[in-house]
């Protein structure tokens, strides 16, 4: 699948800690309706990125370890499924059972792949900030 349902969900995560400041995980399951267990798994990952900043403590919670700005679409999704292919045949060293003989690509796959690379280039021009309202970041955050 292109987008999963994870990567919906980590753009959700990433727009809540977008208002700035640090949230505990539970204060962003509540804003965006999402599982603990399935946050977890996803700020896991957003971390991993080094999209996400986690603390650790009584005060603990997680914030952006990046401007709004600096962060894209394809940044967040990347870090989920860092394969991020619109279908399998993508994939380096797939081998297409309708290829026929040597190593030539099927029509519908080059095209596909020119689709998968407009795809990247869109996702990576789009940026978080531009895709928030004017009035929903709070206060600038010190990176």
């Amino acid at each position: 699948m292109l987008i999963t349902r994870e990567c919906d969900y980590a753009v959700r995560v990433v727009r809540a800690l977008a208002a700035g400041g640090r949230m505990s995980v539970g204060d962003i399951c509540d804003k965006e309706f999402i599982t603990a267990p399935f946050a977890y798994k996803i700020l896991k990952k957003l971390q991993k990125a080094e999209i996400v900043k986690g603390f650790r403590g009584v005060h603990g919670g997680y914030s952006l370890n990046r401007r709004a700005e600096d962060l894209t679409l394809y940044d967040i999704y990347t870090a989920i499924d860092p394969e991020f292919l619109i279908i399998d045949c993508l994939e380096p060293g797939y081998e297409c059972p309708r290829n026929g003989e040597g190593d030539h690509a099927c029509t519908i796959h080059c095209e596909l792949c020119k689709i998968q690379k407009e795809l990247c280039g869109m996702l990576k021009s789009s940026n978080l900030k531009d895709l928030l309202p004017s009035d929903f970041m709070e206060e600038p955050v010190d990176f």
